[in-house]
């Protein structure tokens, strides 16, 4: 319990310190930004308020209606905003204004600094917008108190290192954000200039904004209306308000439902992908309403996680309001909403892929991999996800779908070629793809994560099956390719039967078989994995995770046509061939240089170097 007679005094944490010396440097050209800020939060604490007093409507007993106030005080040189909201207490204010408990600060942080003096940037987007107060303040004041409880608290910084909490006396709940201006930042004391600013970016706040007693903004909730009677830039600002961003939304979708279960929804696809997009609590960020009255903001039940980039509200009157949210979350209406809106945002998506397929791309190197997510989780959908699905591949430098791949399959292929691996570039020189880029035959690059998973629950395509280029023996014989490429004179094939007895002799355990390759046109010699087994880049992740130690043999291929092998070949089939010490370190640097094809470290590098300058000695 704290001593509520004396003043502390504690430390930001390091990253607030870091945020706070960029914002103080006025990092953004329009600095009126803070005051929506913090309208929006007062707001924020309007909303909770009013959830928790469902369950105990003494919480707000000698409130008044909930409003957001403003006063300006030029003699003093104050500005200040007011809530009778939930309010903070001592831990509140410590958890609240002490510290960023967000993953992801460092790579936040980074990209401020990246940014030029002068660009709206990343802080409300990162959920840090309080913060912006220093940007026009030179000292901030929170004065707080919390629902239900009787101590107030009065919260002090400089923003220049350090911050105060100690006791002191405010009448009802709420929290007051007191300025004390910076000497350029004397227009925020004009009242013209502020009625601006909220008129401009808080029209959309549903509780009164008032200052002076004049209410300034509409206090509708925008959602309500209909979509003929709000204007982009309001939505764009609702969109700023509800999500914290800065960036304007990439996709707007405002419907209404009537039907078994009513519920009107305003949700938005940023431009941007936020920076808490890949937390291992996949949160969704779109806030539950029921007729108006904020619920949640936690609506994992009601967003499915793949959509989790989605911001903005979805409000219902048929979802009851005095229920806890445990109850809420099994709710079966809610269900019938979360199906109606995965529905209808993956059918907006496959629009937007239609008609305007080079901003669809935008979209998706933002959040596809997180859409992708879906193949796994949402069987009942899978086919529309697949549709919206865009892949890099070997045939064009733009993305592709897979209805796309299908439509331009060869005679006689039945299969979806793909091959996965940590970056295009690197899968585009691999040796796997040389065959098929012979018979120009094209191949999906799939370089994310999630790609390794979902193929693990998708079988086909149209009729057509997955079938990894890294894995299993290939079936491009009855692929009917280019002629020039088709007609290529075959007769140059060596018996290869001596050496890879040799081979296989002299690697033992190390590979799982050795054979000639239906897929490599240039390169000597590949690894495959065989059917069955786990595929190469799959075994790599686990690997790199700590979850698999020892990896499975795999198959060592061997070009017939490469000039290499060819020799290598014709010494094989002498008699002496069992005890040729350059055909057996010719078996392990061939291994070796098929490893670092596919990015792997020789097994031994010190023999490794050894064998190849034993086999330069011999040549020279």
């Amino acid at each position: 319990m704290t001593d509520t007679d004396t003043k502390e005094t504690f430390s930001f944490q390091t990253e607030v310190g870091q945020l706070l010396d960029i914002v103080a440097g006025s990092l953004y050209s329009n600095r009126e930004i803070f005051l929506r800020e913090l309208i929006s939060n007062a707001s924020d604490a309007c909303d909770k308020l009013r959830y928790e007093a469902l369950t105990d409507p003494t919480l707000t007993e000698n409130s008044e209606q909930f409003a957001v106030v403003l006063n300006v005080d030029k003699k003093a040189k104050t500005l200040s905003v007011s809530d009778n909201g939930i309010g903070m207490n001592h831990s509140d204010l410590l958890e609240t204004l002490g510290t960023i408990a967000r993953s992801g600060t460092g790579a936040f942080l980074d990209a401020l600094k990246d940014k030029s003096q002068g660009d709206l940037g990343l802080i409300g987007q990162f959920g840090v917008g309080f913060y912006s107060a220093f940007m026009v303040a030179d000292k901030v004041e929170v004065l707080t108190r919390k629902a239900g409880e009787e101590q107030s608290w009065l919260w002090t910084s400089d923003g220049k290192g350090q911050f105060t909490i100690e006791p002191s006396d405010r009448d009802g709940c709420g929290t007051t954000v007191v300025l004390h201006l910076k000497k350029d930042a004397k227009e925020f004391l004009e009242d013209l200039r502020v009625k601006h600013i909220v008129r401009t970016y808080s029209d959309h706040i549903g509780f009164p904004v008032q200052l002076a007693e004049e209410t300034l903004n509409s206090a509708s909730a925008i959602w309500t209306r209909p979509a003929k009677d709000v204007t982009e830039e309001q939505y764009t600002e609702f969109y700023h308000h509800s999500s914290h961003a800065y960036d304007t939304p990439w996709l707007v979708m405002h419907n209404q439902v009537e039907g078994a279960v009513n519920h009107k929804s305003l949700l938005f696809v940023p431009s941007m992908a936020p920076f808490d997009l890949y937390d291992n609590e996949r949160k969704s960020h779109v806030k539950l309403y029921v007729n108006r009255v904020f619920i949640s903001d936690d609506t994992k039940d009601l967003i499915p996680a793949y959509l989790r980039f989605l911001r903005g509200v979805v409000d219902s009157e048929d979802l009851s309001l005095n229920v806890s949210r445990e109850m809420l979350q099994s709710d079966p209406k809610l269900a019938k909403i979360r199906k109606a809106l995965t529905k209808k945002v993956l059918s907006e998506l496959k629009k937007k892929a239609n008609k305007a397929p080079e901003e669809y791309a935008t979209f998706w190197e933002n959040f596809g991999a997180v859409l992708k997510e879906g193949l796994v989780e949402d069987a009942d959908l899978q086919s529309k996800l697949l549709e919206l699905c865009r892949f890099s591949s070997t045939d064009s430098d733009s993305l592709t779908s897979l209805a796309g791949y299908v439509e331009r399959s060869k005679e006689g292929q039945d299969s979806i070629y793909y091959m996965t691996g940590d970056d295009t570039k690197k899968m585009e020189q691999s040796p796997h793809l040389e065959g098929f880029k012979a018979k120009g035959v094209e191949v999906l690059l799939l370089s994310d994560n999630v790609d390794e998973f979902w193929l693990q629950h998708v079988t086909e395509f149209e009729g057509k099956s997955f079938k990894s280029v890294t894995r299993g023996a290939t079936d491009l014989d009855k692929i009917e390719g280019d002629k020039s490429k088709d007609d290529e004179d075959d007769s140059s094939e060596t018996e290869l039967t001596d050496l890879i007895a040799a081979i296989k002799a002299e690697l033992g355990d190390a590979v799982k078989d050795v054979r000639p390759s239906k897929r490599l046109t240039d390169s000597p010699v590949c690894l495959v994995a065989d059917e069955g087994d786990m595929d190469v880049n799959m075994e790599r992740l686990l690997k790199r995770h700590g979850q698999l130690t020892d990896g499975t043999a795999r198959i060592l291929e061997l070009n017939p046509t490469h000039s290499i092998l060819q020799k290598l070949a014709l010494r094989a089939n002498e008699e002496q061939s069992a005890t040729d010490s350059l055909l057996q370190d010719a078996a392990h640097l061939l291994l070796d240089q098929a490893k670092i094809a596919d990015g792997e470290a020789p097994s031994n590098p010190a023999e490794f170097v050894r064998r190849l300058s034993a086999v330069f000695d011999k040549a020279l």
